[in-house]
């Protein structure tokens, strides 16, 4: 499969990042990640390695702590344990499933690279960087093992794929939109303003965002109830509020499809 690559460096506050892009015909995907103050925040997808090995040998980084064991979050981990024997913190639940041949589709593999096994350590309630604390937020709903990072010097949220987008159009079969309404109301308890997102970027006004898109998905919640109430099924529920296709659907065989947040709606 032919795919197109590319990479854009960019620094916002005290913060360095590296923006991996994909695509393949009508299918573009992207991922970041970040270094800030001694931490490499995820590491990216091991298909993205030559793009980002320029930034990973020029970050200054003492540790590695990682969001979620998606392959395209923890795809260049096995490299930078290798060559720079950097450790690597995550959510213990992964450990295991991270030591051992990554097990995903076989569109993923060839659109994000296979990730290579690798040994990671729990993480914990917090970790310290070279000049603060952070705290250590569970917010599962795209991911069961799903983590956020918040630095309480600089009140920065790092929210992996909590965010992604203002209005989710997609999940993946075995996410939960249930989960990912209260991950957000979570997330929002804490202080922070700006935001940096694996997929979106830099977010100036990330509370904001993120309280716009808690809002989305309750009125996109209470609506898909509304309509059960009135005694239409999940199909037609389905066809009524998305009436668009989108080509990652048909991209990942199903995979990735709109049906899936009225489902994890309505199984709740």
């Amino acid at each position: 499969m032919f795919l197109k690559r590319e990479s854009v460096v960019d620094k916002q506050s005290n913060v360095r990042f590296i923006n991996g892009r994909l695509s393949f015909a009508s299918v573009r995907l992207n991922v970041h990640c970040f270094e800030v103050d001694g931490v490499l925040i995820d590491t990216g997808a091991h298909a993205l390695s030559k793009e980002f090995n320029a930034f990973f040998t020029e970050a200054d980084v003492d540790q590695v702590v990682v969001t979620h064991s998606h392959e395209d979050h923890t795809g260049g981990a096995a490299h930078l344990q290798k060559i720079y024997g950097l450790p690597i913190l995550m959510n213990g639940i992964s450990i295991e499933e991270c030591r051992q041949k990554a097990d995903y589709p076989l569109y993923r593999q060839l659109f994000w690279g296979k990730r290579r096994p690798f040994q990671a350590k729990p993480i914990g309630e917090t970790f310290t960087s070279r000049n603060a604390t952070w705290d250590v937020i569970e917010t599962p709903g795209h991911a069961k093992d799903h983590l956020s990072f918040l630095n309480q010097e600089t009140g920065q949220l790092f929210s992996g794929d909590l965010y992604v987008h203002p209005k989710t159009k997609l999940i993946l079969r075995e996410e939960s939109i249930p989960q990912i309404i209260s991950s957000l109301q979570h997330v929002l308890t804490y202080d922070f303003e700006e935001l940096f997102c694996c997929h979106a970027g830099y977010v100036k006004d990330g509370r904001r965002a993120l309280l716009n898109k808690l809002s989305y998905l309750q009125e996109l919640r209470d609506r898909i109830y509304s309509l059960e109430k009135q005694g239409y099924g999940e199909q037609e529920i389905h066809s009524l509020i998305f009436k668009k296709k989108y080509p990652m659907t048909r991209f990942s065989s199903g995979e990735w499809d709109s049906i899936y947040i009225v489902r994890s709606i309505l199984n709740k």
